[in-house]
């Protein structure tokens, strides 16, 4: 000891001592929580994913409609209202289905105008053709005829009608498709442009809000997706540890079940589902054949975990002293485990999220009027060139939905497997 050389060597000032910073010791699940906070993207993704459960539990309570109640009156309403100022305190908004909504100053919606019998006698009023002089027959014919080619609808209004007529042209200022002719006035130009506030996310087709029946699309979508993660737990932990830790013929028999129902597809399960079990709640039928079919996955995960596990010397130990299997497999197999089943939950979220969604898009899923997201899609699609937000409010809740668990499912492989520890 004597011979070692200290010039060779740096020693820590009493200043650098001060500043030095030593780790304090941490638990598996503290480090693995450390680990997960420095990953921004997950971190979104969790915080997204709260939002999107608070967003499916407490949201219908603020809005005064259910997901069934119907308004007629105020189909196919856009999130985004375009006002017109058709006469003096007379604001009016035009629906996609050519529908005339009377509302206030401030966009909120009053009543919907009746439309009004086209006749020969409305279609050649000089108050909206706008006469300014005497014209001969000729003329007079010509301008008619041009009346009845830009004549769209007209709507009764008190003693009076307004007049929607098509312009011909799109004016590249004032982008005007339409004028409005009351009381022998013309309105091009929009009043102002509001956003909708009976119906943030707009109505569809039968007068239902879009916003309340994303929200209870996001409860069906929610509890099939947590049902599904919690039967991948039960069946699929406990069938994969015992073929794991049995081996040979048991787990050779119990592989080859697996296997099988592996093999048959999802929707000819669910199909057939449809036959044997009668029901009108499609719910229940989704549940149950994500929960007959996901958990396959799992055992194979947990299968291989466990195989490789049971030849570690603390099980050793653990069978010297006389443990039982069941203890051994739910004592120290299982929670050695963890970490990969959870990563694995995590990212079967998105998912069963998106197989739902699915199955009730083609018609296998929830049965009307329930709102799922996936029929709302489909619902969506036979006005998506008309009213294209009824289509992309559902879809967008998928796309947050898959993106939040899959940044969370991301941050959690990185935190929790050894193997990919960086520090």
């Amino acid at each position: 000891m004597s011979d070692i050389d200290k010039n060779k060597f740096k020693f820590v000032t009493e200043k650098e001592k001060e500043f030095e910073e030593f780790r304090p010791s941490l638990t598996y699940w503290q480090d693995a929580w450390r680990r997960l906070k420095k990953n921004k993207m997950s971190m979104v993704g969790l915080v997204g994913i709260v939002l999107i459960i608070l967003f499916a539990i407490l949201g219908p309570y603020f809005t005064s409609m259910s997901y069934s109640d119907q308004i007629n009156d105020f189909k196919n309403l856009s999130p985004i209202l375009q006002i017109y100022e058709v006469g003096p305190d007379t604001y009016v908004t035009l629906t996609a289905d050519y529908s005339l909504i009377r509302v206030d100053k401030k966009g909120r919606l009053i009543e919907r105008l009746k439309e009004f019998e086209l006749n020969e006698s409305v279609i050649t009023d000089e108050s909206r053709t706008d006469f300014t002089k005497v014209l001969s027959p000729t003329e007079q014919k010509k301008k008619n005829d041009e009346a009845k080619k830009t004549l769209v609808k007209a709507y009764t209004y008190g003693e009076d009608l307004i007049y929607l007529d098509y312009s011909g042209v799109v004016n590249k200022d004032l982008d005007y498709k339409y004028v409005f002719t009351y009381k022998g006035v013309v309105t091009n130009e929009k009043y102002k442009t509001v956003w909708n506030k009976k119906y943030p996310f707009g109505s569809d087709n039968l007068g239902r809000d879009v916003l309340t029946r994303v929200m209870y699309g996001a409860r069906i979508s929610l509890i099939v997706a947590f049902a599904a993660s919690l039967v991948n737990f039960v069946i699929g932990v406990t069938y994969g540890a015992i073929s794991g830790y049995e081996g040979g013929r048991v787990d050779n028999i119990m592989m080859r079940i697996v296997d099988i129902i592996n093999s048959v597809p999802l929707v000819l399960i669910i199909i057939l589902m449809m036959v044997l079990i009668r029901t009108q709640n499609g719910l229940w039928r989704i549940i149950m054949a994500i929960g007959l079919v996901y958990w396959v996955g799992m055992a194979r995960l947990v299968r291989g975990q466990i195989l490789a596990l049971k030849e570690q010397e603390f099980v050793l130990a653990a069978t010297a002293l006389g443990v039982s299997r069941k203890n051994i497999i739910a004592r120290h197999l299982v929670p050695n485990a963890m970490g990969p089943i959870i990563i694995s939950m995590t990212m079967m979220i998105p998912s069963a999220v998106f197989t739902e969604a699915f199955m009730s898009f083609i018609g296998l899923g929830v049965s009307a009027p329930m709102a799922s997201w996936g029929t709302l899609a489909n619902n969506a699609l036979s006005g998506i060139l008309s009213s294209p937000y009824q289509l992309f409010f559902p879809a967008a809740a998928i796309a947050i939905t898959m993106l939040a668990f899959n940044f969370l499912g991301d941050g959690l492989r990185d935190a929790l497997d050894p193997r990919l520890r960086k520090g």
